[in-house]
């Protein structure tokens, strides 16, 4: 992704370029800025001067150019960079995505299951609306192959259920049949976890996503979703049985 002249054979002959590269956590000159602004610009220029004729680029919900979080700052100043060297580029926000060997249910069921106590982020007071990964993956595809009407303005993917982080880890644990009970974990003593999490090969918890987890993951509903593609999008009830079937 940062090798200009890998990126340059790579979409030699694309009609379509998707950029879904994101990254977590910094180390030395793999930083969010170099990955999210810089890369994903120089992607988009290649694909245009290799005549694609659309680019979609994965965001998330949430991204701005004026957070005070180094990461979210990035993902919008990423955003406006693309849109700057592909002009007509359609940007797709995802809400927290999840299905099968996510970062998200996979985790709050393994926890449910092994500890006596479930360690909430703060309050657990933090609303989430769950995208289920198939679905994301449907719409970008269908935008990809020209199926939908392209409006402007990018989309916002998410799950028909808006949850507190709370209630996302009750309704997880009684779908799952099991007994949990909650204990609220401050948040700077997360972002202490997180920081000596990231020098751990596969990083399981970052400071990033420490973030993200104060800030309301909720599609706007003023932005096309879902609904504008034609597709009927999973609930988390749907997710987790799918989930459970398979494994």
């Amino acid at each position: 992704m940062r090798d200009e002249a890998q990126v340059a054979r790579a979409v030699a002959g694309a009609r379509a370029v998707i950029n879904a590269v994101s990254l977590y956590s910094e180390h030395g000159d793999t930083t969010f800025e170099r990955v999210h602004v810089v890369a994903a610009s120089q992607l988009a220029k290649a694909a245009r001067q290799a005549g694609a004729e659309r680019y979609i680029h994965i965001s998330g919900i949430g991204s701005d150019s004026r957070s005070r979080s180094k990461y979210i700052r990035a993902r919008g100043q990423g955003e406006e960079a693309v849109g700057a060297a592909f002009t007509g580029a359609t940007f797709v926000r995802p809400a927290v995505m999840i299905g099968k060997d996510d970062a998200l249910l996979s985790t709050i069921a393994r926890l449910a299951r092994t500890l006596p106590a479930y360690p909430l982020f703060g309050h657990g007071e933090t609303r989430l609306q769950p995208a289920f990964v198939e679905d994301v993956a449907e719409a970008v595809a269908r935008l990809t192959i020209g199926e939908a009407r392209i409006k402007a303005g990018p989309f916002e993917f998410a799950g028909p259920g808006v949850y507190t982080y709370r209630n996302l880890v009750l309704e997880v644990a009684r779908l799952l049949g099991v007994q949990i009970r909650l204990v609220p974990i401050p948040f700077p003593a997360w972002y202490a976890l997180a920081a000596l999490c990231e020098f751990v090969p596969g990083a399981p918890l970052t400071r990033s996503q420490v973030e993200l987890m104060q800030i309301d993951n909720v599609a706007d509903a003023g932005r096309p979703g879902f609904d504008d593609l034609g597709i009927e999008s999973h609930s988390l009830d749907q997710v987790i049985r799918a989930i459970l079937e398979k494994s």
